[in-house]
């Protein structure tokens, strides 16, 4: 930032690309059903869950010789997917609060990649709020990560040519969507989504709500990213506990019809 903060603040839920791999973390995001819902008689997946694995964190560069006593880093903040997807077919837009001595503090960024670049000298907060499109959630989710300019190592020399890089991983889970959304994800490398049961079909993707997908080979930064070495495997272990959580609310329906057959087939009882 361009005048004071606190400097070489860490937070502990963040860290750096030098430390072991992010454990991963679950957000589950629940969509309210509400009057247009229930007009329109959307249909909903029970007993289905769909997740987005996110990172989201800041690359800062150190500008050398170029450095001046408020200006002594180029950094960029932002959202991304676990590999680097494009997030836009779940993700608006995404807000960023900046401190309050930068010059219109809040960013707006409608658009993928969802990033947005600044310099100063200074670490701080930086709340991250993510809307998503209407059939998806109706409430937004908040994130928060502490900008980071300096290396762990306080005595280690900065370098304008390895930048600093602090990322945290999160995984949105969005419980039971609709057809129409699971349709639309169901293919994009993005999302990850159970298999649904054989014979089940679902509607046709509307062709007028594909987005064009950024290649994430575009974006310059894409060579400092961490390496989720579990980033795999994390995705794999969602879609099969999502599915083994399905096949349970399956066999907890059969048994309640179960049940209830027996019980209508007993006999009334004699007094």
């Amino acid at each position: 930032m361009p005048q004071n903060s606190s400097k070489k603040h860490a937070s502990n839920q963040q860290l750096d690309v030098s430390g072991p791999t992010p454990k991963s973390q679950r957000t589950k995001m629940v969509r309210s059903s509400d009057d247009n819902e229930k007009k329109n008689l959307v249909k909903k997946l029970k007993d289905v869950e769909i997740s987005v694995p996110i990172v989201y964190g800041n690359v800062a560069f150190w500008l050398g010789k170029k450095a001046s006593e408020y200006q002594s880093h180029r950094w960029t903040v932002y959202v991304r997917g676990a590999t680097n997807e494009d997030l836009s077919v779940v993700v608006k837009r995404a807000v960023f609060q900046l401190h309050s001595s930068f010059n219109n503090p809040m960013r707006v960024v409608e658009s993928p990649p969802f990033e947005l670049s600044e310099s100063g000298w200074g670490e701080f907060e930086i709340a991250i709020t993510l809307h998503f499109h209407s059939d998806v959630c109706d409430k937004p989710l908040h994130l928060y990560h502490h900008l980071k300019l300096y290396p762990e190592d306080e005595s280690g020399s900065m370098s304008v040519k390895k930048p600093v890089v602090v990322e945290s991983y999160d995984e949105i889970v969005l419980a039971e969507p609709s057809e129409g959304l699971f349709a639309r994800v169901q293919n994009h490398p993005a999302v990850v989504v159970p298999r649904l049961p054989a014979g089940f079909s679902l509607p046709p993707a509307d062709d007028a709500d594909k987005r064009k997908r950024i290649d994430p080979k575009d974006n310059p930064l894409t060579q400092w990213f961490t390496n989720f070495s579990e980033a795999d495997e994390l995705l794999k272990l969602a879609a099969a506990r999502q599915q083994v959580q399905a096949q349970i609310a399956r066999v907890r329906r059969q048994l309640s019809l179960i049940d209830g057959q027996h019980q209508q087939s007993k006999p009334p009882t004699e007094l």
